[in-house]
């Protein structure tokens, strides 16, 4: 188990906001010699406190303008009905993250198209011909003042 101390945490903060770091750019701005920096990285990545790392890509340059918040509610409330809606955002692209969460809806989708006539043809072609969703609420995107997700 690594240590949740402060160098620790600072390393974290600095992987998060560049993990392209170099590891003596890291362990300066941590104050740490590169090779206990780098043991300690190490250490963070075999706990599995470092899952990976990613590039962040500029949607707008992908042709991705539309992003969307979509609350789903499921008819059913099987386990049956909950595997099949999960494997079909499983299948679908245009559904970056699916998260089954409490409340009055089953689930939280992350949806992100060309522009609103690609949202249209997800929202008929995939939500609308699922089995088991029952609504459908949509929250357009229109900026995103802070957005941590990597």
């Amino acid at each position: 188990m690594a240590k949740n101390d402060k160098i620790n945490r600072q390393i974290l903060q600095e992987l998060t906001r560049d993990g392209r770091i170099s590891n003596l750019e890291l362990a300066e701005r941590v104050g740490l010699s590169p090779s206990a920096c780098l043991r300690r990285v190490q250490e963070l990545e075999r706990a599995g406190v470092i899952t990976g790392y990613r590039a962040v890509l500029d949607r707008q340059k992908l042709g991705v303008g539309f992003a969307t918040y979509i609350g789903v509610g499921l008819g059913e409330h099987t386990k049956e009905a909950q595997e099949a809606f999960e494997r079909a955002m499983q299948a679908a692209p245009e559904v970056v993250e699916c998260h089954n969460i409490t409340g009055t809806i089953e689930y939280l989708l992350r949806v992100e198209c060309a522009d609103l006539p690609s949202y249209k043809k997800f929202h008929t072609d995939i939500l609308g011909t699922s089995p088991y969703v029952t609504a459908i609420t949509t929250y357009v995107v229109m900026g995103s003042p802070k957005d941590l997700r990597a």
